[in-house]
């Protein structure tokens, strides 16, 4: 039972991040991130990572992807824009990024025909994973928390209505 529902959640995750990737409307891409996100949570699960599977739902899906959201939906996007990335979206578009799956899809066969474990023997708690992210990488983490806020301050910038001025 547990193997198939593997199977599902992963399959799952491959054909919602395909259509998110493949959505032209921005909004409809978001909500397929968020299916393919909570289906990875799913896999984390079931590999014997309950902490990782709940960061994920919490925050992936439950604040950077509605961080997203509110921002697409800030901006404003019109049906020209639609029209915009249906031309970004040609069949040449996809060589460079299907070369680059097809070397991980061959590194996974690889890994998996060796017989790489599935999950791990212990499951770590919540204060291994802070002393492990926070002390040797904290600079990191803080850099990517001023990208983010600048990127969120950025998309206010970009979205917001100039007011006329007065004569």
């Amino acid at each position: 039972m547990v193997t198939v529902l593997f199977f599902v959640a992963g399959a799952l995750a491959i054909v919602s991040t395909a259509l998110a990737v493949t959505r032209p409307n921005a909004v409809h891409a978001l909500l397929y991130l968020i299916v393919a996100i909570l289906s990875l949570s799913v896999l984390f699960y079931l590999l014997g990572a309950p902490f990782a599977a709940a960061l994920e739902v919490i925050v992936y899906a439950g604040a950077i992807v509605v961080l997203l959201l509110f921002v697409v939906m800030m901006l404003n996007l019109s049906h020209q824009s639609v029209a915009e990335e249906r031309t970004l979206l040609k069949p040449s578009i996809w060589i460079g990024p299907g070369i680059l799956a097809a070397v991980l899809l061959g590194a996974l066969i690889a890994l998996l025909s060796n017989g790489a474990p599935a999950g791990g023997d212990s499951i770590e708690g919540p204060a291994a994973v802070g002393t492990a992210l926070f002390r040797p990488y904290l600079v990191g983490v803080e850099i990517a928390s001023f990208l983010l806020i600048s990127g969120v301050v950025g998309a206010y910038h970009l979205g917001r209505r100039l007011k006329e001025p007065r004569p």
